[in-house]
């Protein structure tokens, strides 16, 4: 075999080099109507032009989003939803949803966003593209203060004399599932009052989100948040945000952060959780 002169491989260089520049720029070149299109269709656009944000909230799952008997939603994320807005000249519109519709009511249009204390997980990711991460924890029990010492570990829970109180659809439930599927299962439709099962002796644990269970220890004496500095199992939180729309998600994540490096989303967190 007779290798290639100089010249030759130069030659065969050059024109490699050619053909690849202008695959390249045939690639990536974009137009600014190209670029017009894809603002117009964005949900960026859709928000600017209505003025009006709309954000699916569960209402059940403090600090996060919790909705007042009359009918008004507070927490974390609806304090967040409105710096969102804000920051696009528009208003809140909350779309009320439950943990297990979620996915089926965002992905159907309901909403621009989902704000709620949403845990990331691939199915959900599969459906939908998730913010930057804006809180991380994990699963911990959360006991009568009574009984601190006699549920700190899986093995604990997961026998057939604990009772354990679960609110389907969501992450909590998942994990009751996978882990502590020998435990009796006590469930309980509404998340807002799940803690009194444990208060009033229906149950002796509940697996929830760390940062949950030490607001609810700060709420009820009776409660002990264990070792939410330790938890079981680690996970993120994230706003959902529809699938394919590349310009609103670096919106989003662009206002994230800068909402955390101004300190602003800390100060929100500070309001609900220490008061």
């Amino acid at each position: 075999m007779t290798l290639a002169t100089p010249l030759r491989a130069a030659r065969h260089i050059t024109s490699i080099t050619t053909v690849t520049s202008a695959a390249f720029l045939l690639a990536f070149s974009v137009t600014p109507a190209h670029a017009s299109d894809a603002l117009a269709d964005s949900t960026l656009a859709s928000v600017q032009k209505s003025q009006v944000l709309k954000v699916c909230t569960t209402g059940d799952y403090a600090p996060f989003s919790h909705r007042e008997d009359n009918g008004e939603f507070e927490g974390i994320d609806i304090d967040m939803a409105g710096a969102l807005a804000n920051s696009l000249g528009a208003s809140v519109e909350t779309v009320p949803t439950s943990w297990p519709t979620l996915m089926d009511d965002f992905t159907s249009g309901k909403c621009d966003i989902a704000m709620s204390g949403i845990s990331v997980k691939l199915d959900r990711q599969a459906l939908a593209y998730f913010s930057l991460p804006y809180q991380t924890g994990g699963k911990t029990p959360i006991v009568r203060c009574d009984d601190i010492k006699k549920y700190q570990t899986v093995e604990q829970i997961n026998r057939p004399e604990v009772r354990i109180t679960v609110n389907p659809g969501g992450t909590n439930e998942r994990f009751a599932d996978e882990f502590l599927s020998d435990a009796t299962r006590v469930a309980h439709n509404d998340n807002r009052t799940i803690f009194d099962n444990i208060i009033e002796g229906r149950a002796d644990v509940m697996v929830t989100d760390a940062i949950e269970t030490q607001l609810q220890a700060s709420r009820h004496p009776e409660l002990c948040s264990v070792h939410p500095e330790a938890p079981f199992t680690f996970s993120q939180k994230g706003y959902l945000l529809p699938m394919g729309d590349n310009i609103w998600k670096a919106y989003v994540d662009q206002w994230l952060t800068q909402m955390q490096g101004t300190g602003e989303q800390a100060a929100i967190f500070d309001k609900w959780i220490k008061g």
